[in-house]
């Protein structure tokens, strides 16, 4: 069978033969993958001007509501993506963070859009910025999708989660993608592909599929475009230096394979739970997915006391890990994904023992749970001993990408911290302590070489995620060996596909660009009291001047006692007199209480309810005597999907100010509120 890629709406076959790719557990043919004479220009073209014209009309909420629609059918075809995955050698636990993580991935990044950004089309960021005297001249940051192509390179480790935690970002900020998956696991990817393309609920053209040689296609994109790569550093450095990816400066995003370490701390002992805690995440980052994480731990660095007892304790637990057939219970170590690969770490592992030593496993007898002979990519779990890290080399440039780490001792923490650093940039690190003090020195001392760091003790042990776990919220990627590059990290990874521009102007000119009303722009004032009109009725920088309310004595002493505040500031005339204020002044909540005592309509309405309260600053103090006045003007609307049997509703996000008689901010922030809709 010739494996199809997606190009310009329709499945197509490369050209010639191919290369064939096998089963990794059994060794028979599984598909031929070829892309010779696939017209990658069309697939650019295709990609900007359908795709890329179809993602941009479509607002942040409607590109996530895609994605989940997605997500959910996804999913439901989860079964059908395990059975492929066994013939990639991955067991079921192994398989469950590419299949179903790469699909809660898509639902993350479906909730965050809808939680964190507008449902609009343009993305404003920070607050205005006042560039003139007199506030007519102001600046602001937006942010749109680039009109041009996210094309993402693959690793074969990852054929699910790999696409779809770059997928994600990158149709949410509108920018459709070519997706270019490893050739030994296209198959994965490729079935994962129709089932999205399936969907319907992405316009034609946001998705296409290379599978096979990504040819000539980095020779057509240009200044709009990205490319992100995931895989061996050496590849990467040489699509990094595409001459026309320099000539257009085309932003490459290179995630690479890096010698991750594990520390543990020089303050636990072998009958401590941090020590117990470090022996099990060790040896289960050695051998999840046979070793083949990007992620992996590949250095593990433990006090030169303890290392006989770390060996011991590892060469104990790897004992534990079956190797076989990854369908069949009880295996728990499966294959690797070819046998280039397995020969590939054979080589490797040779090369890492000129400076140290085979502590535990060998390649030389391998009993397979399942299989009556090797006809697959197997390799056994593998634990090499140097005595020497401070004065290697190998060990902390040449990796054996499978099951495959060396322990080395450290004599002090800066010893500890030293030999960390000469990975030369980490994705990932992970420390092992129970001393708070000991966790700050390591990770400030690391931090600068690793993209994420993890420490790990007996009070979060039962919920961490573990040391190889990217999480769509927080920042996947890392400096020097591992590529410089950084994806995921919530809204972050949107960003990566949009520009950021500067726009300049007069605040009533920016609120038109923005949707978003700046201060000093033009007003809006109506006889109808705002909170009396529907969502839709309501404009942009539509606004209410309230009447005047004069605080007294009596209303400081009652808030107090009703709130139970009984700060000196407010009740003691001495301290007062002798602090910042100069005399008693009100509560800062009196005053936004009698704000929205003022401003607030009190018969029903289309106002359904208070959503919150954001930027508050109190800005002046408030005496007794003082005049306060507030100003309520419409800042942004957010329009809500509809949920179930709910009323269609929006939210309305109202600039609050409050002055006092002298036209002086006492207090500025924003409100909240649930508004009814008229249309569904």
């Amino acid at each position: 069978m010739k494996l199809q890629s997606y190009i310009a709406g329709a499945w197509v076959e490369g050209a010639g033969q191919g290369r064939q790719v096998v089963d990794a557990v059994h060794g028979e043919p599984v598909c031929t993958v070829t892309s010779d004479g696939i017209n990658m220009a069309e697939a650019v073209r295709y990609a900007r001007d359908i795709g890329g014209s179809g993602l941009r009309a479509m607002t942040f909420h409607e590109r996530a509501a895609a994605l989940k629609a997605i997500a959910k059918h996804l999913m439901e075809k989860k079964e059908d993506f395990y059975q492929l995955s066994f013939k990639t050698g991955a067991t079921r636990a192994d398989s469950w963070p590419d299949i179903e993580g790469g699909i809660g991935t898509v639902f993350s990044y479906a909730s965050l859009v809808t939680r964190e950004l507008p449902n609009d089309v343009v993305l404003v960021e920070g607050d205005m910025e006042r560039l003139s005297r007199n506030g007519s001249f102001v600046g602001r940051h937006i942010l749109t999708p680039k009109v041009g192509v996210a094309v993402h390179i693959n690793a074969y480790n990852f054929p699910v989660w790999g696409m779809l935690e770059k997928i994600a970002p990158s149709l949410a900020a509108g920018m459709p993608v070519i997706v270019k998956p490893a050739t030994p696991t296209a198959y994965l990817t490729q079935a994962v592909v129709k089932e999205m393309l399936s969907v319907g609920t992405l316009p034609e053209g946001a998705i296409q599929l290379i599978c096979g040689s990504a040819g000539d296609l980095l020779d057509h994109l240009n200044e709009q475009d990205v490319v992100t790569f995931t895989g061996s550093a050496s590849t990467g450095q040489a699509l990094r230096n595409h001459p026309n990816l320099i000539a257009n400066s085309v932003p490459f995003t290179m995630e690479a394979d890096s010698l991750n370490c594990a520390i543990l701390g020089q303050s636990v002992r072998p009958d401590d739970e941090e020590f117990a805690l470090f022996i099990k995440e060790v040896a289960k980052e050695m051998t999840f997915k046979a070793g083949q994480k990007c992620t992996a731990i590949r250095r593990i660095i433990v006090p030169e006391e303890s290392i006989d007892a770390v060996v011991d304790a590892l060469s104990v637990r790897l004992a534990k890990m079956t190797l076989g057939d990854p369908t069949q219970e009880g295996v728990r170590l499966g294959a690797l994904v070819s046998a280039e690969q397995a020969d590939d770490v054979r080589s490797k592992v040779a090369e890492l023992t000129s400076e140290a030593t085979i502590a535990y496993g060998s390649d030389q007898a391998m009993p397979l749970v399942g299989l009556e002979s090797n006809a697959g990519a197997f390799y056994p779990a593998t634990l090499l001993r140097c005595e020497n890290p401070l004065e290697a080399e190998k060990i902390h440039s040449v990796e054996a990408f499978g099951p495959v780490a060396t322990v080395m001792p450290y004599s002090n923490l800066g010893d500890a911290v030293t030999i960390a650093r000469l990975g030369k940039g980490s994705l990932v690190g992970s420390v092992y302590t129970y001393d708070d003090v000991e966790a700050r020195t390591i990770i400030l001392g690391t931090a600068p070489w690793h993209g994420r760091m993890l420490v790990l003790n007996r009070d979060c042990a039962g919920e961490s995620t573990g040391h190889g776990s990217p999480l769509a919220n927080l920042v996947h990627g890392g400096p020097g060996r591992a590529g410089g590059g950084e994806e995921l990290g919530g809204v972050r990874a949107i960003k990566h596909y949009m520009q950021r521009t500067a726009i300049q102007g007069s605040p009533t000119t920016l609120m038109a660009i923005t949707n978003e009303y700046h201060a000093g722009a033009r007003e809006k004032h109506d006889v109808v009291h705002p909170f009396k009109k529907y969502f839709e009725q309501l404009a942009i920088g539509e606004t209410l001047v309230t009447h005047r309310r004069t605080v007294t004595e009596a209303d400081i002493v009652n808030f107090g006692c009703i709130s139970g505040d009984h700060f000196y500031a407010h009740f003691d005339d001495i301290a007062a007199k002798d602090s910042f204020f100069g005399q008693r002044v009100a509560h800062g909540y009196f005053v936004l209480s009698a704000a929205a005592g003022m401003f607030v309509d009190p018969n029903p309405g289309p106002v359904i309810a208070n959503y919150g309260l954001e930027n508050l600053r109190f800005v002046e103090p408030v005496p007794a005597g003082t005049t306060i006045q507030a100003k309520l003007t419409v800042k942004r609307k957010i329009k809500k999907a509809r949920r179930g049997d709910d009323k269609p509703n929006g939210v309305v996000v109202w600039a609050v100010e409050v002055s006092n008689q002298n036209q002086e901010l006492v207090a500025v922030y924003d409100i909240l509120t649930l508004v009814e809709r008229q249309e569904d």
